[in-house]
């Protein structure tokens, strides 16, 4: 375990490395300072960080200048699991099965299959599908599994003290996520956007995944193609896009948007899980024409 200033230091230090990669992929500039503003408070302040969070939970880190409940969150990850997935993602190294796998009673094979199921990457995606029913219909997992699951992420997360998880009502709207990756396509295909060496499945370390970081009302998003075992395997990595976003209140999920290979919505780009959806967009598109 990090003695008090170790830690410290260790946060801080991953706090710069998010904004420096954040900058050189050429995010919004508001962000970038956000993260060495906040790691400028914890240099300048003599507090026990790891105390401060077993004693005040998520409060005791959005009452510090300048750090709030997004970087927060980041922060009480980093205390709580030793990793930072934000930080993960953009080297281009995140593992989603071992991020998984850190969760009390989730081995390698329902790491995998969450994943696999779920399209997601992230403690902070899963915890949202814990709440919305679709965690129970993996296989192997269920009711009382899942209820499970969901209380050790409250923990980890820090979600006591923090907002509550997001609902349908402020879900990013399926027209959006659609803009968003046609957007990351047409300029990744251009050549326009800044690349990174992924460190999975890249053994000569070649800069070749392009980074999008865009906005949209208060939506904010990440978009990268899909970097997983599953779209190797497939040949799909550059099909599958994977949108991470967050809105102004630090609400944070992700979804994976894909072309559509059977059913009516064939050759379509779909955002996964929301297939209902992008048929009614479809069709509502469609009327528009007629």
């Amino acid at each position: 375990m990090h003695t008090p200033d170790a830690l410290k230091y260790a946060v801080i230090d991953q706090l710069h490395e998010i904004a420096d990669l954040l900058e050189a992929q050429q995010a919004n500039s508001y962000r970038v300072n956000a993260f060495r503003r906040a790691a400028e408070t914890l240099q300048h302040s003599d507090l026990d960080i790891r105390q401060r969070v077993e004693h005040d939970g998520m409060a005791g880190l959005t009452s510090l200048p300048g750090i709030g409940s997004g970087i927060g969150s980041v922060i009480y990850e980093i205390i709580a699991t030793g990793r930072s997935s934000r930080l993960e993602n953009l080297r281009g190294s995140l593992q989603p099965e071992q991020v998984f796998q850190s969760i009390p009673g989730v081995g390698v094979e329902l790491a995998r299959k969450i994943h696999e199921q779920l399209h997601v990457d992230t403690l902070e995606s899963l915890e949202i599908a814990a709440h919305d029913g679709r965690l129970e219909q993996v296989e192997g997992v269920g009711p009382r599994r899942a209820s499970a699951i969901r209380a050790s992420l409250q923990t980890m997360l820090g979600h006591k003290h923090r907002w509550p998880v997001p609902d349908a009502n402020n879900e990013v709207p399926v027209a959006m996520l659609l803009d968003v990756d046609d957007e990351y396509r047409r300029k990744a295909e251009a050549r326009q956007l800044p690349t990174i060496a992924p460190k999975r499945f890249n053994p000569d370390n070649k800069a070749w995944l392009p980074v999008l970081h865009t906005s949209r009302g208060i939506w904010h998003f990440t978009v990268l193609f899909s970097n997983t075992a599953r779209a190797h395997e497939l040949d799909r990595i550059h099909d599958w896009v994977v949108v991470y976003f967050y809105d102004d209140a630090h609400h944070e999920n992700q979804h994976t948007v894909v072309t559509e290979n059977h059913g009516s919505l064939v050759g379509r780009r779909v955002v996964r899980g929301r297939e209902t959806e992008c048929r009614q967009f479809y069709l509502a598109a469609q009327r528009e024409l007629e």
